[in-house]
This record gives structure tokens, sequence and C-alpha cells, in this order.
């Protein structure tokens, strides 16, 4: 058996993972990531390649360091296909996009946090955690190629992905840490990498489009005018899908497919639910997709998973400074989460409620009558200022919807509520069971308006 004692272990070489370790690694930590993949396969990680809030990474791995990855910043809407309709609608992003070859982006991150000092440790696939009689987490237990290796850490943090394993096999009785935790929470998802023989007339955009079952879409990122991701995904709420053949069912449809080959596939899982109500134990956090820090609508989840492994290692210095990993000390990191994007992205789940609870073609009618920027404006931001003017020029556009319209308005006024709810998340463990006991009388709310099932 081999034992490693570093400051701090992290689990998982993704995005999350790397900006943690190159925070920690700059300060003069001793960090080890833990890599289950081969360092020729390390950053190999199915996505859909599209990245928002390009302008605005952490500096722990400067933003030119991974620009050689942006294969096409000329991205700049999106482009919705509604067939029921025989409508396509553009659909206005903020800030600035860019499509990626996600894999080079995977190397380059794990570049980056190696210059600034930290230590990876491939094929090594972690099968337990440790703590100690009080509870507090003290590393891992791994085997790399038979031989089992431990890691003794002061800290841990689980960037190892959605449905982590680790969170399995931690005892969190006594913590704050979410448990709340279900596979019907994610989203299974596949994509193929495409070169088609002629340049794509949408380079320009990112297109989805709703697949035939509910709570699910296709989508078409072009990372060049002829090399596109394609994909799909559904919500683990509803039937499985024949992820495979369906996507290639939609590919035959589709003209400028014809001749094309495909050079990469994956599948994976991918949280669509809210951020964890709180992502901290003792000596312990979890960060990116193992905290849920993806945007549920659109499952975009690179820069939030950037900015949570800064400040999973912001916090990490603060507690190994003063000597004290309790999770009262390592609070802060789930504040900063919920100030910056996680009350966005829980108030963001609820339009993923929403869709549940309505027939495909209804949803689909329903898009087709709703404003465009107003819809950007709250697949984004979380929420959308709706006049009453604009309200009854999308009710006369919406002949046939109206009691879904209703619903959705009442619907978004809800999500309006939590979202400022969120804004009140407490800065100590001290008032967190009653700030949720608030939060889900909200959400019993917009259970009853939806008619939805319950997601929590």
């Amino acid at each position: 058996m081999t034992t490693y004692s570093p400051d701090v272990a992290i689990v998982g070489a993704g995005t999350s993972g790397c900006y943690a370790a190159a925070t920690l690694a700059d300060a003069g930590y001793e960090v080890v990531v833990i890599e289950r993949k081969t360092e020729q396969e390390a950053g190999h990680i199915a996505c859909g390649d599209a990245l928002k809030g390009a302008d605005a990474f952490p500096e722990a791995i400067p933003k030119e360091k991974i620009m050689p990855a942006f294969t096409n910043t000329d991205v700049d809407h999106g482009r919705f296909e509604i067939p029921q309709e025989d409508v396509v609608l553009d659909i206005p992003i903020p800030g600035e996009l860019a499509v990626i070859d996600r894999w080079e982006y995977g190397r380059l991150i794990i570049k980056g946090a190696k210059e600034a000092g930290a230590t990876f440790h491939y094929d090594t696939v972690v099968q337990d955690v440790t703590q100690d009689k009080s509870g507090r987490v003290t590393g891992v237990r791994s085997k790399r190629k038979g031989d089992v290796v431990e890691y003794d850490a002061d800290i841990t943090i689980d960037a190892a992905g959605a449905l982590s394993l680790l969170q399995d096999k931690v005892d969190f009785n006594g913590s704050t840490f979410d448990t709340n935790v279900s596979y019907s929470q994610f989203c299974s998802a596949y994509r193929e990498i495409i070169e088609v023989p002629n340049e794509v007339e949408w380079s320009d955009a990112l297109v989805f489009k709703p697949t035939k079952r509910a709570a699910g879409y296709l989508w078409y990122f072009p990372r060049t005018g002829t090399e596109i991701n394609a994909g799909l995904g559904f919500q683990m709420t509803e039937q499985p899908m024949k992820l495979v053949e369906d996507l290639k069912q939609d590919l035959r449809n589709r003209p400028e497919f014809k001749g094309g080959k495909v050079t990469d596939k994956l599948g994976a899982a991918l949280p669509t639910r809210r951020p964890y109500d709180s992502a901290v134990a003792e000596g312990y956090m979890a960060v990116g997709d193992a905290a849920g820090h993806v945007n549920p609508t659109t499952g975009g989840g690179i820069a939030g998973a950037a900015y949570a492994g800064k400040y999973a290692g912001e916090q990490a210095i603060k507690a190994l400074e003063q000597g004290d990993v309790s999770e009262e000390l390592l609070w802060r990191y789930n504040t900063r989460i919920m100030e910056h994007f996680g009350g966005r992205y829980a108030a963001l789940d609820i339009y993923n409620i929403f869709t549940t609870a309505y027939d495909t073609d209804v949803l689909q009618g329903l898009m087709a009558a709703l404003p465009m920027d107003k819809l950007s404006e709250a697949l984004y931001s979380g929420s959308a200022n709706v006049g009453l003017g604009l309200k009854l020029q999308t009710a006369l556009k919406s002949y046939g919807y109206w009691g879904t319209l209703y619903d959705f308005y009442k619907t978004k006024n809800l999500a309006d509520d939590l979202l400022t709810h969120y804004e009140t998340y407490p800065t100590s463990p001290m008032g967190f069971e009653s700030w949720q006991a608030t939060r889900d009388d909200i959400m019993d709310d917009i259970y009853a308006t939806t008619g939805a099932d319950p997601k929590y």
C-alpha cells in the first residue's frame, strides 16, 4: 500500500477540479488531483462544447491558456427549431459565446493546473472515503493498477462529476451536506462529433430542437462550419430514450449531415437540478457537477464549475491557514456559490419542473408564442420582466394555449419569489434549517401551480 499526505486531495481532473487545484497550488499548498483516466484520456469528457461566459474565467488558469481550444467564436445566438409549428426562432444569448474542442480544453486546464504546481495521479480509481471518529473526512482510498493507494488530506474536494461515488461513501449524518439527491434529478445525454462535407448555414448559432419525448432536446453546436457537436438528452424522470438511435434518426432527416463522418462519441449524465443546498461537510467540499453547478435548462456547466473550483480553493486556503476545516469555516464557499449563480440556477430549475407537467406539443406551441427576448432573459437570468402590454400581445399569439400560458406566468412569478429567497441564503449553518423550510414552502406552491410531481 502507498500513502500520500497532501494538504488537499482533489478527486477528478475536470474543470472544477483543475481550477481548485490551480488556486491552491498557486498559493503554495501541496495538492494532488486523483484522476481515474489515463494521462492520454484525461480531459476527454462528454459535453455540448458550448461555452457561455468565455470572457469571465477565474485567473487561476488565465483565459489565454485555454484560448487554443476555442474553435468557433462567431456564435452569437440560439436557433430553436419547432417542427410542430414549422418555425425557427432566433434566441438572443447574452454574454460572450464560444464553441470549443472539449478534449483539447481538458488537456489545457490540466496543463494550467500543473504549471501552477498541482500534481496529477492518473489511472487511480477512488473506492472509498476515510473519516475519523468525529465524522471529519480525512481522505480517500483508491486503487492504481491493482495496488491500494491512500490519500490522507486535511481537505478533500469532490470534483468527481454527476452522481459522485464519493457521496455514496461519506457518512453525512450531523452535517448540512445535501443528501436529497436522486438519479431522477439528472439528465442522460449522448453526443457525437461529426465532420460534414460542406459548411452548415448556421455556423454562427447554437441549434436546439425538442425531442418527440417530453423533457428532452437535441442540439447541434458548430465547432467549426464543418465539425458539429450533435447530441441529445432527456430528463431521467421520463421513460428512457434510445439515445443513439434517436440521434441517428434525426441526423438522417437533415440534409446537411449527408456524407458526414463520426469522429468521436460519448455519453454522460449531468445534473439538471438546483445546486446543492449545502456542498460542505467537515473536511469536505463538492464542486461542479458533483454539487449540481449546472444551468438546469441548458446543461451549461463549464463557467460555473470554474468558479466553484476557485471558491472552493480559496475557502480551503482560509481553512488551512486557520487550522480549522470545520463545516462552519468552509460555509463561506456555499454562500459565494449562491450569491454568484446558485440562486439563479435554482430559479431556472422551476422551468424544468414546469415542462414535466405538460405534453410536448403544448409546450412547442407555447414556445412559438412567447417573445424570444423575454424567453432568453428567463432562461439565462432566472427571471424576466413581463409587462401587461407584452402579456396581451403574447396572449393573442397563443390562442389555444391560454390555460398553459396563464400557468406559465404564475410559475414565472413563483420563480421570482424563489430567486428573491435565495438572496437571503444564510451566512452560517445556524440559519440553514429555517431558510430551507421557507424555500420548501415556495416549492410546494410551485408544484401546486404546475401540477408537476415533486422533484425533491
